[in-house]
């Protein structure tokens, strides 16, 4: 099945009766939100305020135990202080319901959840300050931490191999390399992959195994005023691409996605790094491994993007969103080189620390 085939596109109407039929909820205002490749709906209630309606594409919907987890995560989380998305329970009580719905491609089966809808803004609509900076990384590092924490009978079900989205699975997107017939950065893409096998797959087992919520972007963090750092972390969206992982992983993936609205995206590594670090320092071969892993990420987003938009050219939008400046970047970060960029993080990282450690003297 294509994703296009899977993936939900229900009507406002549908969106509707299954907002009343299962959470007993009457729907005074709802609208489509943005989505990958599921179905997500901003709903307004005359009961109880406001709410995403999430329908999972169809093949999603099919694995119940790696739903039951994240739907679990989400609630833990959100029970250990962070704020998280939760789910509401059903009329019976149930924290999701899989659904027979027709989209157009006949009936199929959906798995539905009403999560709670968070304040903020998404941190991509935001000027972004060293110490706002420090702070997401910081809060990456606390959501993989806290996860080792977490019992559930279904763990299991986040080790999802050959899961496309894992940085473990880079080697797989060498299939995606045609996409890029053409142009120069095609080249690029390849240089990456390569050293990916001589460098990262080696050594892979000297990182630290965690699970990774692995899409720690700039869409799925919610962020409000504060007086101190600029911005608080008010939201953390989106647990669909959770998966057993590295610690160091989740920090690469956060520094490119930080770098995508940047004015200054060579600037960014540093002060997350020393927010990561904060909670979770890294031993010597995950360091080594930073550089290589965003570049990773950057060729990972860029080739799922094109093969996203090959099945659901009408999502183009969206689903291009990180891979458009993501040409200027991976590109960017190539040239750069390995060692000047891990120079100017590493500078940038000690930088952030001195101006934190004096301000803490002076007050």
């Amino acid at each position: 099945m294509s994703v296009r085939d899977s993936k939900p596109y229900l009507s406002l109407s549908q969106a509707t009766e299954l907002t009343g039929r299962l959470f007993g909820l009457t729907v005074t205002s709802i609208r489509p939100l943005p989505s990958y490749d599921d179905q997500n709906f901003h709903v307004e209630s005359a009961e109880s305020g406001q709410y995403v309606l999430k329908v999972m594409n169809s093949a999603a919907s099919q694995n119940l135990h790696l739903l039951e987890v994240q739907t679990h995560i989400m609630n833990f989380l959100w029970e250990k202080g962070l704020p998280a998305q939760t789910a509401m329970p059903t009329v019976t009580g149930q924290l999701m319901s899989l659904e027979e719905i027709d989209c157009g491609f006949g009936l199929q089966k959906y798995m539905v959840r009403l999560l709670t809808f968070l304040p903020g803004t998404p941190m991509a609509k935001v000027t972004y300050t060293s110490q706002f900076l420090f702070e997401v990384g910081k809060m990456a590092a606390t959501v993989d931490k806290l996860l080792l924490q977490m019992e559930h009978p279904h763990l299991s079900a986040l080790q999802r191999e050959n899961f496309i989205w894992n940085l473990a699975s880079v080697p797989l997107l060498e299939q995606f390399l045609p996409l890029f017939d053409g142009e120069p950065i095609q080249e690029v893409v390849k240089r990456v992959f390569e050293q990916y096998r001589i460098n990262i797959a080696p050594k892979i087992h000297c990182f630290r195994k965690c699970i990774n919520h692995g899409d720690f972007n700039d869409h799925n963090v919610l962020v409000e005023s504060d007086a101190s750092s600029g911005y608080r972390i008010s939201g953390i969206l989106d647990f669909g691409d959770m998966s057993n992982g590295y610690f160091v992983f989740e920090l690469a993936i956060t520094i490119m996605y930080l770098m995508i609205e940047s004015s200054s995206p060579l600037e960014v590594g540093g002060p997350v790094i020393a927010g990561f670090e904060s909670v979770i320092p890294l031993n010597s071969e995950e360091r080594e491994a930073v550089y290589l892993l965003v570049l990773s990420r950057f060729c990972q987003s860029l080739a799922l993007g094109r093969h996203a938009v090959q099945q659901q050219p009408e999502n183009e939008e969206y689903l291009m969103i990180t891979a458009r400046p993501g040409l200027r970047l991976l590109q960017l970060l190539w040239n750069t080189g390995k060692d000047k960029v891990e120079k100017i993080w590493l500078s940038g990282a000690a930088e952030f620390l001195k101006k934190s450690n004096n301000a803490v003297t002076q007050n």
